[in-house]
């Protein structure tokens, strides 16, 4: 273990300059909750019946961001695939030119973002963010890239985003989402829908 350093004069004044501004976070510290070794059963309640349960409240000066609901497809029933985005299925309104251009790989994305790595929330927020802008921007074609991900059906985001896609403040505005290769299935390309001028 080293031993602590004595500070010199100039230090302890440029220490004690830092530091004069600077007041606790807490002025009292909440009283150590003591855990028992023996078990208890938790008090019932006076009827009875179950007991109350504990208030949930966040700590103060806890910024809560809420994750986007990651979706889980069930065996049976159809309730999250009526929101999916299919990738490769024309939609209506899209002339066979730019189908065609999208499908072929004529058309080039203007945009790319790459998702590869990022956590599904830190991934959905960007990628709402990039659709939007590049809405207001009256960007054509971007393509976004997921990676494949492991597993036997890919990663979390290769998985999610057909349901993000299909969220209804983006699905008014895209007309194709396709795999850039049928080989590459860790990205899509998206066409967007034409802004109409005023």
């Amino acid at each position: 273990m080293r031993r602590r350093r004595i500070l010199n004069q100039d230090e302890q004044a440029l220490w004690a300059a830092f530091t004069h501004d600077i007041s606790p976070l807490r002025t009292a510290r909440a009283p150590a909750r003591v855990l028992s070794r023996t078990p208890q059963s938790p008090p019932s309640a006076p009827d009875g019946g179950l007991p109350a349960p504990e208030s949930a409240t966040p700590a103060q000066g806890v910024r809560r961001l809420n994750a986007p609901e990651l979706h889980h497809r069930p065996a049976h029933g159809r309730a999250d695939h009526d929101r999916m985005l299919e990738i490769g299925v024309r939609r209506p309104g899209l002339d066979d030119t730019s189908w065609r251009g999208l499908v072929s790989g004529r058309l080039r994305p203007q945009r790319r973002l790459d998702l590869h790595g990022q956590i599904a929330q830190t991934a959905f927020y960007r990628l709402h963010t990039f659709l939007l802008q590049a809405r207001a921007d009256n960007v054509r074609c971007v393509e976004i890239i997921t990676g494949l991900g492991s597993g036997a059906n890919g990663g979390i985001l290769r998985r999610e985003l057909p349901l993000w896609l299909g969220r209804a403040d983006l699905r008014r505005f895209i007309l194709a989402v396709v795999h850039p290769h049928a080989a590459n299935q860790g990205a899509v390309r998206i066409l967007l829908r034409r802004q109409q001028r005023s």
